[in-house]
């Protein structure tokens, strides 16, 4: 059974591009920066534990929370269902497809077959329009090809993953809710909840603060690590093109806050998505230099990218604290 008439939505991060997707089926196309924005996504975590070969840095909210935001605050009906037993994770998912309806999961990449470079990373999302005796058809991210397909063996390894970021075969729909919803009011709502998310971190190594913790633990990083080249060259990596849309996700808000200004024609869009245009060529720096640092390991850059780091968290913060004062 493969839904013929599905539309994929053409996007650069994993979890927009699975439920606008899903929205697309329902006859809401959205931008991909739109989707970010109103989905709250802004964020920031620095995340070190013993049991992680090098630490990570991400620039999002958790996952499975953009959707919730999104769905939130469009009015949608958003349906997650979860199940430990994988026969009954797939017979559910069958059903909905064999009923006309595409379905989101939460996968671990590393036994997806399309990916060229396969890692473990379980807070991967594809959308399921289809499948045959042999295999299951997908929608993922522009650069993993769009439509693909993986083998339903695979997809269950996928699914069933244990490990950080995980769940037990998590999938979703989403519906069309009863009352629709005022877009400019949405975009306005959705920056001020995520300017007052940012503002107020519930630990010091996320948003604001997790970028100075960042700066701080850089010259710790560096010194102690067992492999600079891939410490510093795969965060790189990740911070600019596994699915962020570039620098570290803040193209995606700049383009956001862009988009809401020329539907609101609100000054504070406008002064703040000049503030990002500016915070994301920062990032891109930082990024740079990462790349740089982990090919020839010269110290004389941890200073350089730690001034840039505090910058930036300070730019942050300003922009942030103006999007508060939205109405």
């Amino acid at each position: 059974m493969i839904l013929n008439k599905i539309s994929p939505y053409v996007g650069v991060h994993c979890e927009t591009t699975t439920t606008g997707t899903l929205l697309k089926h329902i006859g809401l196309d959205l931008s991909e920066p739109m989707l970010f924005g109103i989905g709250e996504g802004l964020s920031f975590i620095f995340w070190n534990m013993k049991s992680m070969a090098f630490p990570f840095i991400g620039g999002r909210i958790k996952p499975d929370q953009l959707t919730a935001n999104i769905t939130k605050n469009l009015n949608l009906k958003l349906k997650i269902q979860e199940t430990t037993s994988k026969p009954k994770a797939w017979s559910l998912v069958r059903d909905l497809i064999d009923s006309g309806t595409p379905v989101g999961l939460k996968l671990d990449c590393f036994h997806l077959e399309y990916f060229s470079k396969p890692f473990h990373f379980a807070g991967h999302y594809a959308a399921i329009y289809g499948y045959d005796q042999s295999n299951a058809y997908l929608i993922d991210t522009k650069q993993q090809g769009g439509k693909v397909h993986t083998s339903l063996k695979s997809l269950e390894l996928a699914r069933n993953e244990k490990g950080p970021m995980a769940s037990k075969n998590l999938f979703y729909t989403i519906e069309l809710g009863k009352k629709q919803t005022n877009l400019e009011k949405v975009v306005r709502l959705a920056a001020k909840n995520n300017a007052r998310e940012y503002l107020n971190p519930p630990i010091t190594n996320v948003s604001y603060q997790g970028i100075r913790k960042l700066a701080s633990n850089l010259e710790k990083w560096f010194h102690s690590s067992e492999d600079i080249q891939r410490d510093f060259g795969t965060t790189a990596m990740m911070m600019e093109k596994a699915g962020t849309g570039g620098a570290i996700f803040r193209n995606l808000y700049r383009d956001f806050l862009l988009e809401s200004y020329e539907l609101t024609k609100d000054p504070i869009f406008k002064n703040t998505h000049l503030q990002f245009k500016e915070i994301a060529t920062h990032w891109t720096e930082i990024i740079s230099l990462f790349e740089v640092l982990g090919k020839t390991g010269e110290d004389r850059l941890l200073l350089q990218i730690k001034n840039l780091l505090n910058l930036i968290s300070d730019s942050e913060f300003e922009a942030m604290t103006e999007l508060l004062k939205l109405k």
